[in-house]
């Protein structure tokens, strides 16, 4: 009888997280069907030799073949990404009026510039030493700057996978070693290092074959270059409940360089997957809500940045200058999508077409959302996170003259998963409407002040105001500057550990329960003081 593949998978990967049967230990017996291997550091272990060829053979399928047998690496060499980046430096300028923010726009427009980060109070910009004094001649003496990365292609090298990595030479260990390893919990595997998409997507089918009761793999729709845009379904359904089913929708990647979104994406989705059956309130959670994991929305764009360019933002989708490649996915959605001087530039990184859905990717994923909503699914809450500057922002983006008309709901609720994050971790993520995260004082759409970045056509506009998800927030995880993209990978279990606290919160919050469950006993009923309030929330100016 030959096993369905997923059977074998996950048959395999089971046997890999079994020790070996204590009394076989205790006893010190060596039966004739179990093979010894010796282990000079632990002793030895006794391993069933066809089940460790089956259990190494599912390792291989889902980790990729050992360092040995590999033609080359997976992603970019050492060297292309030195001589990429090798002159390139990270700039912060600290914006305190709009004839700045007008001055700044204006350059990035002309030198078409990498902007990374735009807040109320700076912008940050990457840009070659070569550049950086013709680009201090166009801007005010009053505009102040700072170094916040001054050796790039150092810092993007570091967060590529070392030689030694913990994946990297899993297979060569000894088999007691991959037990003490695996036993000590997968997330210090698969979340020590960022993982390219091919390992994601064999990982997210391995949690499936394990967990097929609740969960379901899915493509949503396809990349410009023909990749699955892979969709994680968790969420035990109930046969009496009535009515459409409401999911939360969780995504990461949408800009192909912010791995740390995509990582954080999986750690979420490993979490409450693992934690279902046993956490309380995750369990309560997944059987009235479905929640929908989408760790990379932008697949070639992020395929992109292992093979070539690791600060890669865009699509890989051909525009009408051929030289100039890809779509801004966060300025491509349907609602108030505009096309101004800094979004109609195909070189610009906020480029977001022609017009509306003109990215495949963005077409695709709102075509499937809608077709949710025709099916018995209501989307009730989205979360989009991104990086970087630890920011909790929600609707509307395109403009701050326009408020959402359950304003006062959706910033409690970012204040509380702030105030979730920070109990967590002690990390502060402020609060304001996305478009006050976008610049540096508060805009209408008719202002005729150039812009650092346009705010149409965001995902967290078009679920809010198309599907009626109620509470719609993009979240710019960590850090506020000293890293930016670039976050060592020493950080992505602890964005992750945050993150799944305030998921936890939005979660209870979504129960009725105002977040009092997924705080400590002695946090829950603690009020927010008013310099916490200042703290987490950016006023409008």
């Amino acid at each position: 009888m030959q096993l369905p593949a997923r059977h074998l998978i996950a048959l395999s990967a089971l046997l890999a997280f079994v020790p070996t049967p204590p009394t076989v230990w205790a006893a010190g017996i060596q039966p004739a069907w179990y093979h010894r291997e010796a282990h000079p550091e632990r002793g030895d272990g006794y391993v069933l030799p066809f089940l460790k060829r089956l259990r190494d053979s599912a390792i291989e399928l889902i980790l990729g073949p050992p360092p040995s047998s590999r033609a080359k690496p997976v992603w970019a060499d050492a060297a292309s990404v030195h001589a990429r980046y090798r002159d390139d430096v990270v700039i912060r300028f600290n914006v305190t009026n709009p004839q700045e923010e007008t001055a700044l726009s204006v350059a990035a427009v002309q030198l078409i510039l990498d902007v990374w980060a735009f807040t109320p109070d700076y912008v940050d910009v990457r840009i070659s030493k070569r550049y950086l004094p013709g680009l201090l001649k166009l801007l005010p003496d009053s505009l102040q700057h700072t170094v916040l990365i001054s050796d790039v292609a150092a810092a993007a090298w570091a967060t590529f996978p070392s030689a030694d990595a913990p994946l990297s030479d899993f297979d060569s260990m000894s088999t007691p070693a991959k037990r003490n390893m695996l036993a000590s919990g997968a997330d210090n595997i698969f979340f020590s290092d960022y993982q390219p998409l091919l390992v994601i997507t064999n990982w997210m089918r391995l949690l499936q074959a394990l967990f097929p009761s609740f969960t379901n793999i899915t493509s949503i729709g396809k990349s410009y270059e023909g990749r699955d845009i892979w969709a994680f379904r968790v969420g035990e359904p109930n046969p009496d409940e009535k009515g459409p089913r409401k999911t939360i929708l969780v995504t990461g990647g949408l800009h192909g360089r912010e791995w740390i979104s995509t990582s954080t994406v999986d750690y979420l989705l490993w979490s409450l997957v693992t934690s279902f059956g046993t956490d309380q309130m995750i369990t309560k959670l997944l059987r009235r809500f479905d929640i929908v994991f989408v760790p990379v929305m932008n697949p070639d764009g992020y395929e992109y940045t292992w093979q070539e360019d690791r600060l890669w933002r865009k699509s890989r989708q051909r525009t009408k200058m051929q030289y100039c490649q890809g779509l801004d996915l966060d300025h491509a959605f349907g609602y108030e999508w505009e096309s101004t001087q800094h979004i109609s530039d195909p070189c610009s990184e906020s480029y977001g077409g022609e017009e509306p859905f003109q990215s495949i990717e963005a077409s695709d994923i709102a075509d499937w959302a809608k077709n949710q909503t025709e099916n018995g699914v209501k989307f009730i809450g989205f979360l989009d996170l991104h990086s970087y500057s630890q920011q909790i922002l929600f609707p509307y983006a395109y403009s701050c003259s326009v408020d959402p008309p359950n304003r006062e709901n959706l910033e409690e609720l970012a204040v509380g998963l702030a105030k979730a994050i920070r109990l967590s971790s002690g990390e502060s993520y402020t609060v304001a409407s996305a478009c006050e995260g976008a610049l540096a004082r508060s805009y209408s759409a008719s202002d005729s002040y150039p812009r650092v970045e346009s705010g149409g056509g965001s995902a967290i506009d078009w679920f809010y105001h198309e599907l009626k998800a109620r509470y719609s927030y993009q979240v710019k995880l960590r850090d506020t500057g000293s890293y930016g993209f670039l976050l060592p990978k020493e950080q992505i279990v602890p964005t992750g550990e945050e993150m799944l606290s305030a998921l936890k919160y939005f979660g209870d919050y979504l129960l009725g329960n105002n977040g009092i469950e997924s705080f400590p006993p002695e946090k829950a009923y603690e009020p927010l003081s008013e310099t916490e309030w200042r703290d987490l929330r950016k006023r409008r100016r």
